[in-house]
């Protein structure tokens, strides 16, 4: 049975793509800070769209995740007053204490695409890559 994407959840997505994006561009502009707060401003609103706004409350209010909410949202602050590179800097560590979970999940889909699955496959680079996604294979 195919899961479909109700209309918000596919703008949440784009918007989800778009501030991924923009922040991309503002770390590769030498972090200038517009784009860098505009691709934060569009990941939480294509988050909130994608997972509704309850249930984004209830991801970045987790007891067990608070220390990678607070970092997160001091790392946007911090990016909002104009201090960008120690605003990415604190906003990655609380991204990836947020989003750590996620990334076998993510690891596993990228090997399953033809192109990117065959070089996350190759011999180095696997024990690289099960190395940073946290998968252990048994031996």
């Amino acid at each position: 049975m195919a899961m479909w994407l109700s209309d918000t959840e596919k703008i949440g997505v784009g918007l989800t793509a778009f501030g991924l994006f923009f922040m991309l561009m503002g770390v590769m502009m030498f972090f200038d800070g517009g784009l860098l707060a505009i691709g934060n401003i569009l990941f939480l609103a294509g988050v909130t769209m994608v997972i509704g706004p309850q249930k984004t409350m209830f991801f970045f209010a987790r007891p067990q995740k608070i220390r990678g909410t607070i970092c997160f949202f001091v790392g946007i602050l911090l990016i909002f007053i104009k201090w960008p590179i120690i605003g990415i800097l604190v906003e990655l560590f609380g991204f990836i204490n947020l989003f750590g979970d996620f990334f076998p999940v993510i690891v596993g889909f990228l090997r399953r695409l033809p192109i990117i699955g065959n070089i996350l496959s190759a011999p180095g680079i696997s024990k690289i890559v099960d190395r940073i996604s946290g998968q252990r294979l048994p031996v």
